[in-house]
């Protein structure tokens, strides 16, 4: 991501495409970037925090119930499920080798921006639609 702006790396992840400047700008004015150690915990399954992260540098290994499931990397969100429905995180998600930098944005703050924004509320369904039919056709 370094040689982008966040606003222009955000653009081109699936859940912000097709966003405004306007509320991309929001969005980002809401959330915050983190910094992973290598080997941190970014979120833990079963966990009550909620909030979407997206990958802007580095790596991720996940599992869920002890079973790996494919890495993430810069483009790639985490969180999205929690974030809606509220429940405990549905997976562990483990920062990669050379650490890992998100954007995070709580529940709190995304669901302000969901109310004053309706077309974040129809990307985020677009994602998670996206995301059902992938692991769908995983069988």
């Amino acid at each position: 991501m370094s040689h982008e702006s966040l606003p222009q790396f955000l653009a081109k992840v699936d859940l912000f495409a097709g966003l405004s400047k306007e509320t991309l700008s929001d969005l980002i004015s809401r959330g915050t970037t983190l910094t992973i150690n290598p080997g941190a915990h970014a979120t833990e399954q079963g966990s009550a925090d909620a909030g979407l992260q997206v990958v802007l540098e580095g790596s991720a290994e996940v599992s869920v119930n002890g079973v790996d499931r494919a890495p993430l990397g810069p483009g790639d969100a985490f969180g999205e499920i929690s974030l809606v429905d509220g429940l405990p995180r549905s997976a562990t998600v483990v920062a990669g080798p050379d650490g890992l930098t998100t954007f995070a944005l709580s529940s709190l703050a995304f669901m302000a921006v969901v109310r004053a924004n309706p077309d974040v509320a129809e990307a985020l369904l677009k994602g998670l639609a996206a995301r059902v039919r992938l692991l769908e056709s995983q069988g």
